[in-house]
């Protein structure tokens, strides 16, 4: 049977932990307020990360070349995490895993191919 008294440091570290998260998150808040420094103006409040004010609604719809560029992004992403660790255990995988990989690799082509035929490489 085990006793309550067993979770007690998980509790203590719980405890910790979130008084913690709160201190990281609120004391330098509370600093900037009292130290002058939160002084919110235009210049502050302007877009920075594309350098233009958002000229539509943000739900609004993008061109599928947005979503083709982001999927083949994710896809030759993968790919470069399968072959690290197919490289370092291919010693040991032998011809089975070379075969392997270049059927996966020639499925990836593939796509490449097919996306470029597309025109989804293509950018105005």
């Amino acid at each position: 049977m085990v006793e309550l008294s067993q979770y007690l440091p998980i509790l203590i570290f719980l405890i910790i932990a979130l008084g913690l998260s709160c201190l990281f998150v609120f004391l330098p808040m509370g600093v900037s307020r009292l130290t002058g420094a939160h002084n919110p103006d235009a210049e502050k409040l302007s877009e920075y990360e594309c350098g233009f004010p958002a000229f539509d609604d943000a739900r609004s719809r993008f061109d599928v070349r947005f979503y083709l560029v982001a999927i083949s992004f994710i896809i030759f992403d993968l790919e470069a995490a399968f072959l690290f660790p197919w490289a370092v255990s291919l010693g040991e995988t032998g011809w089975q895993g070379w075969i392997g990989m270049m059927i996966f690799l020639g499925i990836l082509a593939i796509g490449l191919a097919y996306e470029w035929k597309k025109g989804a490489l293509d950018w105005e």
